[in-house]
């Protein structure tokens, strides 16, 4: 089993609807969540849209590979209704795998760590919640040494815990 931890967030319609969505069909799917961040409200970053994130962190395991783990989670994307027209465009939900394991993958349509993963407070914050020991494979860096360095952090607001259960 691999541990993988995935960014989810939304910024269209029934924002914490679409990802309770997404993590009961992961949970449905070869992926059995370990434990899942608080929710944070959060500013957009380089990317428009009526209303703020929601953003979380999920620490899964799973035997998919990166590559049909990567199809899992657009298919999900899918179901709710996202459409995929320009970068950075508001959305639905936005599912990203932050980290495979210690992999570090450069293929066409996959790329881990998330290659912006150290500069997003979004991101970075609630992964430091789930797994405060994490190391960054590709920067050699641990996580908590991270935060510093990325940007908006002040606009990451946490709104709740325990908002998800199985």
């Amino acid at each position: 089993m691999a541990e993988v931890y995935l960014g989810l967030g939304s910024n269209l319609g029934d924002r914490r609807a679409h990802l309770r969505y997404a993590l009961d069909r992961l949970s449905q799917a070869q992926c059995q969540i370990v434990k899942v961040s608080s929710l944070y409200e959060t500013e957009p970053v380089d990317s428009p849209g009526p209303e703020r994130y929601l953003n979380a962190v999920a620490h899964v395991e799973t035997q998919l590979s990166p590559r049909d783990l990567m199809s899992l989670l657009l298919a999900i994307e899918a179901e709710r209704g996202r459409v995929r027209q320009t970068r950075n465009e508001a959305r639905t939900l936005d599912l990203d795998i932050l980290l495979y394991g210690a992999e570090v993958i450069e293929e066409d349509g996959l790329t881990v760590p998330h290659p912006r993963l150290h500069e997003r407070a979004f991101v970075l914050i609630p992964l430091l919640e789930v797994s405060p020991d994490l190391r960054h494979p590709a920067l050699a860096t641990p996580i908590n040494k991270l935060p510093g360095q990325a940007s908006g952090d002040s606009t990451v607001n946490q709104i709740e815990q325990n908002w998800w259960r199985p």
